[in-house]
């Protein structure tokens, strides 16, 4: 069985990663989760602090490792020997970037499959974007982030535990 990577910046991680992670560890013998440093996306947390919380909250997945890479996905396949990436359908909208990004990889890296995997129903809303906005308005979001990232929120946006 191949090793899969899983790639996001997840900023921050949320319980629709892990759910995504935890069904690729029930798939793969070997889930690489890559946080990445997108220079595209403005994160709220440097990389250091995404690694930080993805490694904490997927410590249960103990067939899933947590690496860091600032570079291009493919590189990442090549780096750990893996031929499968790993992401996430929420809904039909996130389906047209995916699949844009699936065949541009495999046109890059022949060995480059892609596999989807859908997250459990009441994370299929669920996105950091949406978690972040909360968060700044100071509002509750334990149903959606482990505790090692609502810490983090609500000191990013200067609220008191």
């Amino acid at each position: 069985m191949p090793t899969a990577i899983y790639p996001g910046t997840f900023d921050p991680i949320t319980f629709g990663h892990i759910d995504i992670a935890e069904r690729a560890s029930n798939i793969f013998p070997n889930v690489v989760a890559v946080v990445a440093d997108n220079p595209n996306k403005n994160c709220i947390f440097s990389i250091e602090e995404r690694m930080e919380m993805a490694k904490e909250s997927l410590f249960h997945v103990k067939n899933c490792k947590v690496v860091k890479d600032r570079g291009l996905v493919i590189d990442c396949i090549k780096k750990f020997n893996a031929s499968v990436i790993i992401r996430g359908l929420r809904a039909l909208s996130d389906f047209d970037y995916e699949f844009q990004m699936a065949f541009t990889n495999r046109k890059l890296n022949s060995r480059a499959d892609t596999v989807f995997l859908m997250p459990e129903a009441k994370y299929t809303y669920l996105s950091s974007t949406m978690i972040r906005q909360i968060a700044q308005l100071n509002g509750e979001v334990t149903k959606f982030v482990p505790p090692v990232v609502q810490k983090k929120l609500k000191q990013k946006y200067g609220f008191t535990q």
